[in-house]
């Protein structure tokens, strides 16, 4: 694609792709870029877009949108990357919608689950599986949560869930009903993570509203009174779910035993994370059209929510926001487990920063996030360094879930283009533009994974788009900079090694990152963790700080770069 108004200059297209690559990574393009940022081919910028003809991933999303405008039919669907056979490279599981009450879709549509080729490409291995789903889907969570060595899958959905446990042998069984996890109603986000440490993988279970077609409201809206889809505000809240881990293959509903059913909300994100350093890991809820939940965990089973006194529930001015997408990293290195959580257009998302003292201050301002953010709906985000220079950067996918609202705000649009935030140790840069023509590509964008599909070590981002095929993003820049990545295994604790803590150093850089469970909107992320250092050729230690049960610390010297290495809790030493 070239610009309508000027070429790159003779050094830009002298310059080989990869030199070109390695500038970016070094931060030295990133200024004088944009006046040719659409100049050169996919390949030479930190994203390109991988099609169907070249992935093989030919399914895509259906919504089902009728003139009726039920409101699930705008909110679907996420997304996953997982290793579901075990090989050692990520595949991707799809969610889609199907049958309900107000959706009778013939032929049936399915989910799907395809399998890694390790060249590239994917092979759709649904029907094999079994995986196909069973209603109005909406997102999927992965986790080992009976610690055999095998992810699991936790479908949620308008109307019952799904639990999958896996085989081992590329199939897997839906074990809902012996498990008691179904959770009806309207789901939308789930989480595994080890709420009392006890070692095995709890569940968390994001409720939305009160909804079937016969309470469906008829919203209208503009000059021509068009029947479009409610603002959630339009249906009453629900309580969310909380079920225990048994060990047996069962789990117990501590919804209300745990405080967190008495509190009814509209929650769409939610991320697992320990934001107060205690060893418990506690959990930010994003709430539709009403205050943010933070359930802090206090032990023996207990969550306190505390998001009015914390900051995290409402805008600067005291008003209830849309909030849909979460994450939880430490991105100014403090020490400390920030948050973030994207919200409607008109209303900027929100980077919480850690006081330390159980409050949060919004950088969205000093940051420049809220100000890019303004005209945006954000759903699914994750933190992550995209280049492997140590900082954790920031990806989003928007869409306005609104199909008439160019009708109604001129500014506004209802598809929006991904945004890549760049984060420079000091500030977080906005380089969607110079990042590759896909980031100019609008879209109706829904659930974001990350995942390393080609194990080269640069992280890898599949979109969910609404009503239209998934967007495969490959990365080109991470491999211009050394890193190492890692695949914990616990055993005390949780295996999954949800809670953990990895501490880093490589020369004068010292870094250090969470195992949070869950994050994004309706997603899961590859459960490995990469540790970027830039340049430096060499790393002098690991630290992991376990989880609890165990909470044993361990560190490791003499690591090699550039390659995935495995650590079993307890064993001293990498494979």
């Amino acid at each position: 694609m070239r610009s309508q108004c000027e070429n790159p200059p003779d050094w830009l297209s002298a310059i080989s792709r990869r030199e070109f690559i390695k500038a970016l990574a070094s931060g030295l393009l990133y200024g004088g870029l944009s006046r040719y940022a659409r100049a050169l081919p996919d390949a030479f910028y930190p994203f390109e877009e991988v099609p169907p003809s070249v992935s093989g991933i030919t399914w895509a999303h259906i919504a089902g949108k009728s003139p009726e405008h039920y409101l699930p039919e705008t909110t679907g669907a996420g997304c996953a990357f997982l290793d579901h056979d075990g090989d050692g490279w990520m595949d991707i599981y799809l969610v889609n919608s199907g049958n309900c009450d107000f959706f009778n879709p013939n032929p049936p549509l399915r989910n799907a689950l395809y399998r890694n080729n390790r060249d590239g490409t994917f092979t759709d291995v649904t029907a094999k599986a079994g995986v196909r789903g069973g209603a109005y889907g909406q997102g999927v969570a992965v986790g080992d949560y009976d610690g055999d060595g095998l992810p699991d899958l936790y479908v949620t959905q308008y109307g019952n869930n799904i639990l999958y446990h896996n085989n081992g042998d590329g199939t897997f069984t839906d074990v809902t009903e012996k498990a008691g996890v179904e959770a009806p109603g309207w789901s939308s986000s789930a989480v595994w993570f080890d709420y009392d440490n006890d070692g095995k993988l709890d569940l968390f279970v994001c409720q939305f509203v009160e909804f079937s077609k016969s309470i469906s409201k008829d919203c209208r809206s503009g000059e021509d009174a068009k029947r479009g889809y409610c603002i959630p505000r339009a249906y009453k809240p629900t309580a969310s779910w909380l079920f225990h881990n048994n060990g047996d293959g069962t789990f117990t509903d501590v919804s209300k035993a745990s405080g967190i059913a008495r509190y009814l909300g509209k929650a769409w994100g939610a991320v697992a994370t320990d934001l107060n350093n205690d060893g418990r890991m506690d959990l930010f809820v994003a709430n539709d059209t009403m205050g943010n939940f933070l359930f802090m965990n206090r032990g023996s089973g207990r969550f306190e929510q505390t998001g009015e006194p914390a900051g995290v529930a409402y805008s600067a001015e005291g008003r209830p926001r849309s909030g849909m997408g979460v994450d939880s990293a430490d991105f100014n290195q403090d020490g400390w487990m920030d948050l973030f959580v994207a919200n409607i257009d008109m209303e900027q998302y929100a980077i919480y920063q850690n006081n330390h003292d159980g409050t949060y201050d919004d950088q969205a301002g000093p940051t420049g996030i809220g100000q890019a953010t303004r005209l945006l709906s954000g759903w699914g985000l994750k933190f992550f360094d995209y280049d492997n220079d140590g900082e954790l950067d920031l990806f989003l996918a928007n869409g306005n879930p609104d199909d008439l609202i160019e009708s109604l705000h001129l500014q506004v649009k209802y598809q929006e283009p991904l945004m890549l935030f760049h984060n420079t140790g000091k500030s977080f840069q906005n380089v969607s533009q110079q990042s590759g023509p896909v980031f100019s590509k609008p879209l109706s964008s829904r659930g974001l994974a990350i995942g390393d599909f080609n194990n080269d070590g640069a992280v890898d981002v599949l979109v969910s788009v609404n009503d239209d095929a998934p967007v495969l993003l490959r990365n080109n820049v991470g491999s211009q900079n050394h890193w190492l990545g890692l695949t914990l295994v616990g055993k005390k604790s949780n295996r999954d090694a949800v809670g953990a803590h990895i501490t880093y150093q490589a020369g004068d850089l010292k870094r250090s990152r969470m195992k949070v469970g869950g994050g994004s909107y309706l997603s899961s992320h590859d459960p490995r963790i990469v540790l970027g250092i830039g340049q430096r050729k060499k790393l002098d230690w690991v630290e992991v700080k376990w989880p609890l049960p165990s909470g044993a610390v361990e560190r490791f010297t003499d690591l090699p770069i550039d390659r995935y290495i495995t650590i079993v809790e307890g064993e001293g030493k990498w494979k």
